[in-house]
């Protein structure tokens, strides 16, 4: 896997990116198959694969002629860098921002409010 980095991923490539960290190497055809929703094209998966190898995101191997493509960069650091970058972008890097809007703007359950809680209480130590 690549070092951290800045990532910024569109919609398809992120779910592409779900499909290789959840299932590992697959070819275009199985990433296909597993993208929910879409009815998208082969060649559109096969394209939007070479531009995310392009980028680093992904690379592949040959085998019996067909390309397998990996992950190439932790799911982790990708979640990371998106969210941190939404947090600077949207909230002027204010957490306490962006967990009030959050809280306001989304139903919370009661048992991720008391998840909440414990992370707080457990980052205060």
């Amino acid at each position: 896997m690549r070092e951290a980095s800045s990532y910024r991923l569109g919609d398809l490539q992120l779910r592409i990116m779900r499909v290789l960290w959840r299932f590992g190497p697959l070819g275009v055809g199985e990433v296909r198959d597993k993208l929910d929703g879409d009815d998208l094209a082969y060649t559109t998966i096969a394209t939007m694969l070479r531009k995310m190898e392009d980028r680093g995101l992904v690379d592949h191997e040959t085998q019996d002629r067909k390309f397998i493509y990996a992950a190439a960069v932790d799911e982790q650091d990708v979640t990371r860098s998106m969210a941190d970058d939404l947090v600077d972008r949207l909230f002027e890097g204010s957490l306490a921002q962006t967990v009030s809007h959050l809280l306001q703007t989304r139903d919370v359950a009661p048992n991720e409010l008391a998840e909440l809680e414990a992370i707080i209480r457990k980052r205060k130590k």
